[in-house]
């Protein structure tokens, strides 16, 4: 199929217009949500090597509580947005209610799960005393922000299916900006260490929450739509996005063995690999302005039984993503040096950074092309596809993960094996493009 051809970008497509409109917010919103973690690594990492590696530990346990439960913003994008395809209003914000309280729900039992835990949880990672301390310190605090966290996922999934991007960007740059603020007042002016980090982080999270509900709860209202829970409603959001879950997991799986990795390597390997890996989802994220794009018009056009349409849209977003790849890894490659000491004053890890930078930026073309595929199988509801596929992406990496230690070859060939992996889910991804079970048209994907 031509999905795949990979012409120069033109300068005007018919679905270009809907693309932008929906992508570009979609992108200031994607980015403003690591800056959160990028704040913090800032902030922190001129507290100490000790400290920067405590929050490399403890922002990979939190990313994973989190990731887990994407499931919550990207299938509720599709699922509104056939509804929306299909012309039902009313169904699309009901769904909408559903996944808030799943998103209560299972955000307050993280929570309580996490803060138990996380003296045992960190002694996975590291038996560096001084490294878990910190890293407990900033975990047990943001257990208090996960189901505000797990809110907006909810709820940004609800208005990126009804094809607003432009209120999660308000509200994610607003919440970055105080984000970044807090945690400086409460670092360095209340000297709370590496705890005010987390608390500033965790007061942003629950002023977004608010921000989203005054928003979204008025439309419902105006719809008609109850705010109580149904239960049953709640049971069917999460076993429809049962797959999603999966896909989810094996995703955190590949990020916890390659911090696991670097942990063993050393300190400053570790160190370097959290700001690393912080600005790969800096990027990641960036590239998957396009692919929540794609969940929107995707979704939205198979709702209206248009799978034609669905197609050229899809060619055409991975045109655009790889591009974007492209853009984003020479811009990367060229500010290295420039990047690292942003982060760090330590002469080690400033120069692993600067090497790990090199390979993320090689990696960006192919990775734009991923999101994209991604991002169209989610809009399409071709969720048990991609749960298979992600996990067989996990064995992929975990023998790559382990040749690094055996073969001991550092922090770059951690990161060469984390190319590999994207490789596989480019291979997984693209191969299912190739044939029509994932186009399946109507209001649901029966």
């Amino acid at each position: 199929m031509t999905i795949f051809r990979l012409p120069a970008v033109p300068p005007r497509h018919p679905h270009d217009p809907e693309i932008l409109r929906l992508a570009v917010p979609a992108f200031g919103a994607l980015v403003a949500e690591p800056l959160f973690l990028l704040a913090d690594s800032a902030i922190i990492g001129h507290l100490g090597t000790t400290e920067l590696a405590g929050l490399g530990i403890a922002a990979t346990i939190l990313a994973s509580a989190v990731s887990i439960c994407i499931f919550l913003a990207f299938g509720t994008t599709a699922s509104v947005a056939r509804r929306i395809g299909a012309g039902d209003l009313r169904g699309a914000l009901g769904l909408g209610v559903d996944g808030l309280w799943l998103a209560a729900l299972l955000g307050g039992g993280l929570g309580i799960m996490g803060f138990a835990g996380a003296d045992m949880i960190a002694g996975w990672f590291t038996k560096d005393a001084a490294v878990a301390t910190q890293a407990v310190s900033y975990l047990r605090v943001s257990m208090f922000g996960l189901p505000a966290m797990l809110g907006v996922f909810a709820m940004t999934g609800v208005l990126r299916g009804l094809q607003d991007t432009k209120t999660p960007l308000k509200v994610a740059v607003a919440a970055s900006l105080g984000n970044a603020g807090l945690n400086y007042a409460l670092v360095y002016g209340l000297d709370m260490g590496i705890a005010g980090s987390a608390l500033g982080t965790v007061i942003a999270q629950w002023a977004s929450i608010g921000a989203y509900m005054i928003v979204v709860a008025g439309t419902m209202r105006a719809e008609a739509v109850s705010l109580r829970p149904s239960w049953h409603g709640v049971r069917q959001s999460f076993s429809t996005s049962a797959p999603l879950l999966i896909r989810s997991i094996s995703l955190r799986v590949v990020i916890v063995l390659s911090t696991v990795v670097a942990a063993r390597i050393g300190s400053p390997q570790l160190a370097a690999h959290q700001v690393a890996f912080t600005v790969w989802t800096t990027l990641a994220l960036g590239l998957d302005a396009v692919a929540i794009a794609g969940q929107a018009i995707v979704g939205r056009l198979l709702g209206a039984r248009d799978s034609r349409g669905a197609r050229e849209a899809t060619r055409r977003m991975v045109e655009l993503s790889v591009a974007m790849g492209v853009v984003l890894g020479v811009l990367i490659f060229a500010g290295r040096d420039l990047i690292a000491p942003i982060f760090s004053s330590d002469p080690e890890v400033r120069r692993l950074l600067s090497q790990a930078l090199i390979i993320i930026a090689l990696m960006q073309p192919a990775a734009g092309w991923v999101f994209a595929l991604d991002g169209v199988l989610i809009g399409a509801g071709d969720n048990r596809y991609l749960a298979g596929a992600q996990a067989i992406t996990v064995v992929v990496f975990a023998p790559l993960a382990a040749g690094v230690l055996v073969f001991d070859l550092g922090l770059n060939g951690l990161w060469w094996a984390i190319g590999g992996w994207v490789l596989a889910r480019l291979a997984l991804l693209a191969w299912r493009m190739l044939g029509d079970a994932w186009a399946v048209e109507g209001a649901t994907r029966q």
